[in-house]
């Protein structure tokens, strides 16, 4: 046997330098949507780890991310009654004071995590409390339907249409327009056709007269009915959704106050259809919500 010695010295071999890194922080998601509008949900009993700006826009960009229109971080909650808080990013790291589909999303997920599609809920949202009822809903194992009280449709910002937002509606030639709140601030346009609206290039002028931003929508009902409306909409913080709870909500209550529709009004958008009961207290959204896949994130 040979011994090393200083004339023979045993050769140095680093360490290898993946095993001086530290192990990966993963974070349990799911993902949902409510007609297309969808949303990465965490729960944690550590929600302010994850309240980050920075890592909702990195979790809900569609190329580099998983991909999201929001992003839910859902915790214990301290107020009697309640059964969770939640706060929403929008997909560029805004904060949101609330979403109708991302609550629903939201709802889905804690029925899942309790092992059930049947339950009752009180969620606590920076717009205040929502109830939800999550029922099986026969279509598809992965859906549930949600009913969730959107609370009252009031009064939305004090709006003067600068140059710009005049000669934008100019090109639709709108009936009416107004703006409307339901804890986050919606502009209700009626148009001829929702459906032939250039949203993603009007959507931003028209938000641009907000210093808060809008949600915007274009709505008309549907020749010869008296509960139907078709809507397509501009989303804050999101850009061009398939759907918006809140704008479907908002929308339906302006078009009933207008005299368009009934109380009981079907919102049909490009992601599918949601029912909505408008009532001066209460607003209700009724609507299906997926199940998209559980993710495990890497949050570096």
């Amino acid at each position: 046997m040979i011994s090393p010695d200083a004339t023979n010295p045993v050769p140095h071999r680093s360490r290898p330098a993946d095993l001086d890194r530290p192990g990966p922080r993963l974070v349990a998601l799911t993902k949902h949507h409510g007609l297309g509008n969808d949303f990465l949900v965490a729960l944690t009993d550590d929600p302010e780890s994850l309240v980050d700006p920075g890592l909702a826009i990195r979790l809900c960009e569609r190329h580099r991310g998983v991909g999201a229109d929001g992003f839910i971080v859902a915790g214990p909650c301290t107020e009697p009654d309640a059964d969770a808080v939640m706060v929403l990013f929008n997909a560029d790291g805004s904060r949101a004071e609330m979403s109708g589909n991302g609550v629903r999303c939201l709802g889905q997920a804690l029925a899942m995590s309790r092992g059930t599609e049947d339950l009752d809920l009180v969620i606590v949202t920076d717009a205040g409390r929502r109830k939800l009822a999550i029922r099986p809903y026969d279509t598809t194992a992965a859906s549930v339907l949600v009913r969730v009280g959107m609370g009252p449709v009031t009064d939305g910002p004090i709006w003067q249409p600068s140059e710009q937002a005049r000669r934008a509606l100019e090109a639709i030639s709108p009936a009416r327009c107004t703006t409307a709140q339901i804890g986050n601030p919606h502009l209700v346009i009626e148009v001829g056709d929702p459906w032939q609206v250039d949203v993603a290039a009007l959507g931003p002028v028209l938000e641009a007269d907000f210093p808060a931003g809008v949600n915007v929508q274009f709505i008309a009902p549907r020749p010869g009915r008296t509960d139907e409306v078709d809507l397509t909409v501009w989303e804050r913080g999101a850009g061009v959704t398939e759907a918006c709870g809140t704008g479907a909500s908002a929308a339906a209550t302006v078009a009933h106050r207008w005299g368009l529709v009934g109380p009981s009004v079907r919102v049909h958008m490009p992601g599918g259809t949601v029912m909505v009961e408008v009532g001066e207290d209460e607003t209700e959204l009724i609507g299906p919500v997926t199940f998209i896949a559980r993710i495990e994130f890497d949050l570096g």
